[in-house]
């Protein structure tokens, strides 16, 4: 383990002293975002971090708290509040709510829980405030185009990335209304590329592959779906890179039992990213470009 550390920090030594520049791309995937902590600690116990952070979805709000903080420590604190997070802190869906629904008719959750956990974790309130350059990932609702905020509001820009449409209402962003960054580039490599990124280090969620039957309720199985989506939408993305991008994508938990809409597993999340990450680097995984085997589609 002595020598590989020796290695990866060489590695990086050389990284650091080339202009090249290392993005951490987050995808969305619910409260599967407990795994890119498991990642993130990893990387971090390795000395690896990033020159900027690109988020969608759920990676969104992990993404923006590792740019205030791009550290272990930082990393250890946000690990502190996912293992604190219950279900009802992100999806207070209560009778209230589906009351309202019913006589709204436009969404059934309240977006209060994830703008309570931005004001209370992150300590910046304008994204251009962050300690490394941060780009959160939104869909324009009308078009379904990709909409890359890096300035301005902080939670509006994470609150408008994590809104599924149907279940969170739309945030108003100048004549824009913008929802999930999962609908139009949930692993947004391209836009990390666009942004200036020649290396890139990806964060997926992957999915429930060990699940017998689909997840119960209207929300789990919209958060199953767009975990699918996450999957295909990111091997395409990376098969269609141009060959000079480096990538390298950290392997996601592979059997993964558990929705998205399940915040009781993230401990066991968390740990089992951090041994997964851990032996992959142990392994050479940042010296090998590719697309892990976790990431096509395959059977229970």
């Amino acid at each position: 383990m002595r020598r590989h550390r020796e290695r990866t920090k060489t590695l990086l030594t050389s990284n650091r002293a080339s202009p090249v520049k290392t993005a951490f791309v987050f995808a969305g995937g619910g409260s599967f975002g407990a795994i890119q902590v498991g990642m993130m600690h990893a990387l971090a116990a390795h000395g690896i971090s990033a020159d900027m952070v690109v988020g969608s979805s759920v990676g969104a709000l992990n993404g923006a708290y590792y740019a205030g903080d791009p550290t272990l420590k930082g990393v250890l604190q946000l690990e502190t509040i996912w293992r604190g997070l219950q279900r009802h802190d992100v999806f207070p869906v209560t009778w209230r709510t589906l009351v309202g629904f019913v006589w709204r008719r436009d969404f059934l959750i309240p977006n209060d829980g994830i703008r309570k956990l931005i004001d209370d974790h992150i300590p910046y309130r304008n994204l251009e405030d962050a300690k490394l350059p941060v780009h959160i990932v939104t869909t324009d609702i009308l078009s379904g185009d990709s909409i890359v905020l890096s300035e301005g509001s902080t939670a509006d820009a994470i609150v408008a990335s994590t809104a599924i449409p149907g279940a969170f209402a739309p945030v108003r962003y100048k004549d824009l209304y913008l929802a999930d960054g999962a609908i139009s580039s949930n692993t947004p490599v391209r836009i990390a590329v666009k942004k200036g990124a020649r290396r890139l280090i990806i964060l997926p969620t992957g999915y429930a592959c060990a699940e017998h039957a689909p997840p119960s309720g209207a929300v789990a199985n919209a958060l199953h779906a767009l975990t699918l989506l996450i999957a295909r939408q990111l091997v395409s993305e990376l098969e269609g890179l141009h060959p000079g991008i480096e990538y390298y994508v950290v392997p996601p938990l592979c059997p993964l039992v558990g929705s998205p809409y399940d915040f009781t597993r993230t401990a066991d999340h968390i740990e089992r990213a951090i041994q997964s990450t851990d032996a992959w680097l142990a392994q050479s995984g940042l010296e090998q470009r590719g697309i892990p085997h976790e990431m096509r589609p395959h059977g229970h």
